[in-house]
C-alpha cells in the first residue's frame, strides 16, 4: 500500500513539473524566430528550464568584460544526472586525465552556440533544441549527456540583437537595401575587445575562452559542435570538413564527420533543404572551435547557416527566395539533434576510438624542450596551464634535435629556464600541434593562417627531439623581494621582456620619472644592455616618497631593481648623459571606426588595457578631421584604408603635427596609406606587372583559384634582419621571426630607418606563394621615417596578433615608449 501511495505520489509531482516547464514560445511571449531574444532572456529560459525538468543542470562558468554571465546546460537522463561525477570521471579515464572506476559508455556531445555575435540564429535554435531534447527525444538522452552553451559570446550578441531591435522596420524589411541588413562599425561579430572568439581557442587571450576551457577540460566530449552563419545565398555546410587535414587527425574522426553529415542530409533532403560538405571549411588552424576540440580527441565540426548579420529577421537573397530566422533556426535545430541522435546510436564506438586516440606511442617528437628569457617561458606556462598541459624542467646537458633557430637538427644546452613538454601525457597531440616546428600542408587552399608553433611566437629557443629529454619536476622561482636604498643615486631594471614594459607603464601612471639608455653600460658591477631602465633620485628629488613607491611596483611586478650607489657608470654612459633619455609618459590616441580593421583596433585596445594597462584614447574617424591632435604624442592607425578619413585637408594636418614632435604609428594595411603619398620616404615594391593576354587569361576557368594562391601569403613565419641598436629593436637579436600575413611589399627607406627588413626572403614556416615570396626581396617589415621633429613608424607585419605572437609586442612597447621620445613635458 505504501509503496503504491509513494508511486502516486511521484506521478503527481512529475505531471506538476511538466505543467510548469514552458516552451521557448510559452516562455518568451513569442515564436522562436520572430525577433531576436535579448541573452538576459536566454538565460531566463534556461533557468526556467532546469527548475522545472529533472533532466537539466544549468550553470554559471564566469563573466564577460561586460558582466554578461556566461552558461552552459547539461542535459541527460535522470539517473544519469545523479550520477553525473561518475560518468564525467569514467569518460576522462579514456584520455588518461584521471583514474576510471569503470568503463565508459555514455556520449558526451558539447553544443556550443553564438560565437561570432551577430550569427545570431543558433542561440535561438539553443532554446528549441533544449526543450526538444526533455520532451521528445528522451530516449537518446539514456546513454548520452548534452553540454549546451547557448551563447559563447553573450556581449557580440547583444551588441548585434539590441541593434536590430532598434532599427528594424515593422514589420521587417526584406529588401537588402534596407537599414536593417546593415549593421554600424564594428558589428557584433566579435567580442567586447573586438577578438574574434573562434579564433581565440588555443591562445586563450580573452576572459570568454578561459573560463570555458576550465569546464571543457573537465568534459573533453566526444563531439563538439560550433554554430555558424555565413554569406545569404549559401545554404547551409555542414561536415565533412575540406582539405587540408592536420595529419594528427585520425581516419576515424574524418569518417565519423562523414557519418554525421549523411545523416543531416537525410533530414535536409526530406524537408526539400539545400547544403554543402566538403568544399571550405579545413581542418588546420588550432584555434577554432572545431579544430582544438579535434586535437583534444573529439569530432570537431563547424556548421553554418546561411544568414550572418545581414539577413535580419527576413531577407530577400539573389536566387529569388526570403531567407527567414526561422528558416536559419529550423536548419540549425534539425543538424543539433541530428547530432545527438548519431552520438546516441553509435556510443561503444565513439568511446572505443576516443581511448585510441589518446595513445601517443606513434608520434614523432617525443619531447619539446625550449629555453630562453625567463618571463617569456613564464608566459608560456601560463598559457599551458590554461590547456592543463604538463611540463617539467630539462636536466643540465646538451639536447640533441631538431633545432628551431638553425632550421635542422642541431643542439641545445640546457640550463635552469630550459622547459620540457613531453608528448607522452593526455594531451601529446595537441602539444604537437602547438609545438611542431613547421605543419604539413596537404594544400595550399586554407582558411587561415598557417604557421603558429609556440616556440617561435614566443622568441624562444627550441629543439625537438625524438626521443624523450630527461626532466625533472618544474622548481617554483624564488619571489622577488627589493629592498629601499634611499642613500643611493637611484635603481637599475632590465629591459629585455613584455612584464618589464608593464613595470615602466606603471613608474609613469604614478609619476615616476625613468630614463632608458640607447648603448650598454654597468653599474654595480652588472651589466645592462640598451633599453634598460634607470629611475633616479634626481629626476624624481620633489616625490618624498620616491624610493617606497619604486620598490613597492617593482615587487608587484616582480622586477629585480639594482641599487646603483652612484650614477658614475663603471662603463658606458653615466645616468646624466645624453644617450640616457629621459622617457615622457605619452599620451596615446588610436583611430577606430569605418575604414579601420576592428580586429586590429581590439588587439591594440586589448594590448593598452590588458596587457600593458596604460591610458589609450580612441578617437572616431568620423570626427577625427576636427580633431586637435596637439593634446597627443602618439596617434596609432590601425589596420584599415583611411582615403575618406584622410583627405588633403586632414592629412596636412597629421603631417604638421609630426613635424612638431607627434609620432605615428601605423599598422598593417593602413601602412599603405602613405606609400607614394608626397612628403613621405615611403614606396611600394611592385612586382612586374604580367602580359595577361599571354598567360593569365589562357589559365582555364576552374584553375584561377589555385593560381592565385602563388600571389598568396597565408600566415608564414619569415625571418627577418634586425637593426637592433634602434630603439625599436632593443631588447631583440640579429633576427627577428615576423608572422607575414599579407604579401604587402615596401621598398628599404632612404632617409629614415630600415629596423627590421628582409633581403632574401626565408620562410621558416607555413605558406607563401611563390610570386609572394619573389615580391618580398628587399622589403621593410618595420621601420622609422623623421618628419620635422616627430616620427612616422611603419609596422607592415603586426606585432599584435590576436595577442598570441608574444615576441612582437615588444616592438609595440619600444616604439610607444623609447623612438623619438624625448621630449618631456614641463
Amino acid at each position: 500500500m505504501k509503496s503504491t501511495l509513494l508511486a502516486v505520489v511521484f506521478l503527481f509531482l512529475g505531471l506538476q513539473i511538466n505543467a510548469q516547464l514552458q516552451s521557448p514560445e510559452e516562455f518568451l511571449g513569442y515564436e522562436i524566430g520572430e525577433q531576436f531574444s535579448r541573452h538576459a532572456d536566454v538565460v531566463n529560459y534556461f533557468e526556467q528550464v532546469a527548475k522545472n525538468s529533472p533532466l537539466v543542470q544549468y550553470h554559471t562558468y564566469g563573466k564577460t568584460n561586460e558582466r554578461r554571465p556566461l552558461t552552459y546546460a547539461v542535459i541527460s537522463s535522470e539517473e544519469n544526472l545523479q550520477n553525473l561525477e561518475k560518468i564525467r570521471k569514467n569518460h576522462l579515464g579514456n584520455t588518461g586525465i584521471t583514474a576510471s572506476e569503470a568503463d565508459a559508455d555514455k556520449a558526451i556531445v558539447w553544443l556550443s552556440y553564438n560565437v561570432h555575435g551577430n550569427e545570431a540564429s543558433s542561440t535561438e535554435a539553443a532554446m528549441k533544441t533544449l526543450y526538444t531534447l526533455i520532451t521528445e527525444k528522451q530516449d537518446w538522452l539514456e546513454n548520452t549527456v548534452v553540454i549546451i552553451d547557448p551563447c559563447v559570446n553573450p556581449d557580440g550578441r547583444d551588441r548585434y540583437a539590441n541593434w536590430y531591435n532598434q532599427v528594424k522596420a515593422e514589420p521587417y524589411n526584406p529588401l537588402q537595401a534596407a537599414a536593417e541588413h546593415h549593421e554600424p562599425w564594428p558589428g557584433g561579430r566579435p567580442n567586447h575587445y573586438l577578438f574574434d572568439l573562434n579564433r581565440d581557442w588555443a591562445w586563450a587571450t580573452q576572459v570568454e575562452t578561459q573560463q570555458r576551457l576550465k569546464i571543457y577540460n573537465q568534459w573533453m566530449p566526444h563531439i563538439h559542435v560550433d554554430f555558424h552563419e555565413q554569406g545569404i545565398n549559401e545554404p547551409y555546410y555542414f561536415a565533412p570538413a575540406a582539405e587540408p587535414f592536420h595529419e594528427i587527425i585520425t581516419p576515424f574522426q574524418k569518417e565519423f564527420q562523414t557519418e554525421i553529415g549523411k545523416n543531416h542530409a537525410e533530414y535536409f533532403d526530406k524537408e526539400g533543404w539545400l547544403f554543402f560538405t566538403k568544399e571550405r571549411f579545413d581542418l588546420l588552424y588550432p584555434s577554432y572551435g572545431d579544430t582544438y576540440p579535434t586535437y583534444m580527441g573529439a569530432i570537431g565540426m563547424t556548421y553554418e547557416q546561411a544568414g550572418h548579420g545581414r539577413a535580419g529577421l527576413g531577407i530577400n537573397t539573389d536566387e529569388g527566395y526570403e531567407l527567414t530566422l526561422k528558416n536559419r533556426v529550423a536548419h540549425h535545430h534539425t543538424t543539433g539533434l541530428s547530432t545527438v541522435e548519431v552520438a546516441s546510436r553509435n556510443t561503444e564506438t565513439l568511446n572505443t576510438e576516443f581511448k585510441k586516440y589518446f595513445d601517443n606511442e606513434d608520434l614523432e617528437y617525443k619531447s619539446f624542450a625550449v629555453k630562453g628569457n625567463p618571463d617569456k617561458i613564464a608566459s608560456l606556462k601560463e598559457l599551458l596551464d590554461k590547456h592543463e598541459i604538463k611540463y617539467q624542467n630539462a636536466a643540465a646537458g646538451r639536447l640533441k634535435g631538431f633545432n628551431y633557430s638553425e632550421g635542422k637538427r642541431g643542439n641545445l644546452n640546457a640550463d635552469e629556464n630550459t622547459l620540457v613538454i613531453n608528448t607522452n601525457q593526455p594531451k601529446g597531440k595537441m602539444v604537437k600541434v602547438l609545438f611542431e616546428p613547421s605543419t604539413t600542408l596537404t594544400d595550399s587552399l586554407t582558411y587561415d593562417i598557417t604557421a603558429w608553433s609556440l616556440p617561435y611566437a614566443y622568441g624562444l629557443e627550441a629543439v625537438a627531439s625524438t626521443r624523450e629529454v630527461s626532466s625533472e619536476e618544474n622548481s617554483t622561482n624564488a619571489k622577488i623581494t627589493n629592498t629601499a636604498n634611499p642613500s643611493g643615486a637611484g635603481y637599475v631594471s632590465k629591459w629585455n621582456a613584455l612584464q618589464d614594459a608593464q613595470f615602466l607603464a606603471e613608474l609613469l601612471k604614478e609619476n615616476i620619472k625613468v630614463r632608458f639608455t640607447e648603448i650598454p653600460f654597468t653599474s654595480e658591477g652588472k651589466k645592462f644592455d640598451r633599453g634598460s631602465l634607470i629611475i633616479t633620485k634626481s629626476d624624481n628629488r620633489t616625490n618624498e616618497d620616491f624610493d617606497e613607491i619604486v620598490v613597492e611596483i617593482a615587487n608587484k611586478h616582480q622586477r629585480q631593481l639594482v641599487a646603483a650607489n652612484t650614477s658614475f657608470a663603471g662603463s658606458g654612459p653615466d645616468f646624466g648623459s645624453p644617450e640616457v633619455k629621459l622617457i615622457n609618459p605619452p599620451k596615446v590616441a588610436v583611430l577606430k571606426g569605418e575604414g579601420t580593421s576592428s580586429l586590429n583596433y581590439g588587439e591594440i585596445w586589448y594590448f593598452f588595457e590588458q596587457d600593458l594597462n596604460y591610458p589609450l584614447t580612441s578617437l572616431n574617424n568620423d570626427y577625427f578631421k576636427n580633431f586637435d591632435l596637439a593634446q597627443f604624442d602618439v596617434l596609432i592607425m590601425p589596420a584599415g584604408y583611411y582615403s575618406s578619413v584622410l583627405d588633403e585637408d586632414t592629412l596636412k594636418k597629421v603631417k604638421d603635427w609630426v613635424s612638431n614632435g607627434g609620432k605615428l604609428i601605423a599598422i598593417g594595411s593602413a601602412v599603405g596609406t602613405f606609400a607614394g603619398k608626397d612628403g613621405f620616404n615611403l614606396e611600394e615594391n611592385k612586382s612586374e606587372a604580367k602580359d595577361s593576354t599571354a598567360t593569365e587569361n589562357l589559365i582555364p576557368y576552374a584553375q584561377r583559384e589555385r593560381e592565385a594562391a602563388k600571389d598568396m601569403i597565408t600566415g608564414s613565419i619569415i625571418k627577418t634582419k634586425l637593426d637592433n641598436t634602434h630603439p625599436m629593436a632593443f631588447s631583440y637579436g640579429a633576427t627577428y621571426l615576423s608572422l607575414k600575413l599579407s604579401r604587402d611589399s615596401y621598398k628599404f627607406l632612404d632617409k629614415g630607418f630600415n629596423v627590421s627588413y628582409v633581403q632574401k626572403p626565408e620562410i621558416v614556416a607555413g605558406f607563401a606563394g611563390s610570386s609572394a615570396i619573389k615580391n618580398l626581396e628587399n622589403s621593410l617589415i618595420f621601420g622609422e621615417e623623421r618628419m620635422g621633429s616627430g616620427s612616422i613608424i611603419y609596422m607592415v607585419d603586426n606585432p599584435l596578433f590576436r595577442a598570441f605572437w608574444e615576441n612582437g609586442k615588444l616592438f609595440f612597447a619600444n616604439s610607444v615608449f623609447f623612438v623619438n621620445n624625448n621630449k618631456f613635458r614641463l
